[in-house]
């Protein structure tokens, strides 16, 4: 039985490690290239973007088929008694009948105001306008990756720093005791001690969720199951902060020619202008042709029902003109509606390109500001870096107390972050201002 249970617990521990083994093995690290590829094909959100655009091109295709003729076919079967004129014939009976009729009917609207041309010229415009949509919200897709993906590195590092405190922190721990042991210190000093530890525990712990959560994020952006595992691909170390060396005037007009939504903004004004031409239209005669074909069958006729419908065969053709003279003033009120509706879309343009530039003008500033404090939090890391070794020989040879030891350690905790965010940041503002210019997202 000893044996048995040995066997089996030998068993279950190559299981569980086989197990630890292949989680390991199947959790893909992501680049962010490949992020955004696998977005751009998988996003809930572009695919409804996509289905938008589908809609805009049905509906340029629908209205390019209204300027052809339309044909219709008609049957039709009647019984009557007593008193009826025949259907057919036209002729005023006493009697019971029943008869047939089938025919083609075709209609072409030949002049409408040119208000099909408008109307095809117009959906032509909204269905460019859904591309530059589609365009627009793959671009957001792409930044909200680009800015979660750095934001989950950051996460990333800080938990190596704050394990790194932590490992700092119980080895102080472990001298402090050694120190209250032989009577060096006080209690209250090693208690200290004990505590950083555990605030640098508490860091570890808090790090690695907020590292989790950027995942989930990352994976929602995605469209990844909730039970797929994914890292993100560390950054080269040895990657060029200082690289700001662009003019923002510059950045600016490449952006108006590149940036989808200012494309987009222009194209509303366009359909909008359509929409007059349009609404005008309304003011104008309507010319259509009319052509018919028809035979039919009646019960009181000494011809047989075959011969019938070649006697009976007609055929017909119209031209009818319709002439606007008052319509409750509807015309009028869509034109003033379709000049309204342009000027809205002017001022919308304008709204546009100062958002642009207000996001072109902010990314530079703090692309500026961030690679200032680039230099400047690595000059402070180093020093609190130096600053803290030597506290931390002080406290080995007993002169420094556990207070300023717990000091050094967060002021070169605090420096630590605050370069990571400043290094993170100019990466981000830096990749901001490449991607509003129309180059690709390279880490």
């Amino acid at each position: 039985m000893k044996s048995f249970l040995i066997i089996a617990s030998l068993f279950l521990a190559q299981f569980n490690f086989a197990q630890e083994a292949t989680t390991k093995t199947s959790t893909k690290v992501w680049s962010l290239q490949e992020c955004i590829a696998y977005a751009i094909e998988n996003n809930i959100s572009i695919k409804d973007a996509a289905l938008d655009k589908n809609m805009a091109e049905l509906d340029y295709s629908t209205s390019k088929s209204s300027k052809l003729p339309n044909l219709f076919g008609s049957a039709s079967q009647s019984f009557s008694n007593g008193n009826t004129i025949d259907p057919i014939t036209s002729s005023y009976v006493t009697e019971q009948i029943h008869s047939t009729n089938v025919g083609l009917n075709s209609s072409l609207t030949l002049f409408q105001g040119n208000q099909i041309n408008n109307q095809i010229k117009q959906n032509k415009i909204l269905f460019d306008q859904s591309i530059f949509d589609a365009e627009v919200e793959k671009n957001n897709i792409v930044l909200n990756i680009l800015e979660t993906y750095l934001q989950t590195l950051y996460s990333k590092e800080s938990i190596t720093v704050a394990e790194n405190n932590l490992k700092a922190s119980e080895t102080e721990v472990q001298r402090a005791k050694a120190r209250l042991d032989a009577g060096t210190i006080a209690l209250s000093d090693y208690t200290e001690a004990q505590s950083q530890a555990a605030t640098n525990k508490y860091n570890v712990i808090a790090a690695k969720n907020e590292y989790q959560q950027y995942i989930i994020t990352l994976k929602q952006l995605l469209e990844l199951s909730p039970m797929e595992e994914m890292e993100v691909e560390t950054l080269d170390t040895s990657i060029n902060l200082l690289n700001i060396e662009l003019n923002k005037a510059e950045i600016y007009e490449k952006a108006l020619g590149y940036l989808p939504e200012v494309k987009s903004s222009s194209l509303s004004v366009a359909a909008n202008k359509k929409e007059l031409d349009i609404a005008k239209g309304g003011f104008l005669p309507t010319l259509a042709l009319s052509g018919s074909l028809g035979t039919g069958y009646t019960s009181i006729s000494d011809n047989t029902f075959t011969d019938q419908f070649d006697v009976n065969f007609n055929q017909k053709l119209g031209l009818s003109l319709t002439i606007p003279i008052f319509n409750r003033n509807q015309t009028k009120a869509a034109v003033k509606s379709a000049n309204i509706n342009i000027e809205k879309a002017e001022i919308q343009k304008q709204t546009t390109e100062k958002a642009v530039y207000k996001k072109i003008e902010t990314a530079y500033q703090n692309a500026l500001s961030a690679q200032e404090q680039v230099l400047a939090s690595e000059a402070s890391k180093t020093a609190a870096e130096q600053s803290y070794k030597l506290a931390q020989k002080k406290y080995e040879l007993g002169d420094l107390s556990t207070t300023d030891l717990v000091i050094s350690q967060n002021t070169y905790t605090n420096a630590q972050q605050n370069y990571l965010q400043a290094k993170y940041l100019n990466i981000l503002y830096h990749q901001l201002l490449q991607f509003y210019q129309g180059n690709d997202i390279q880490l």
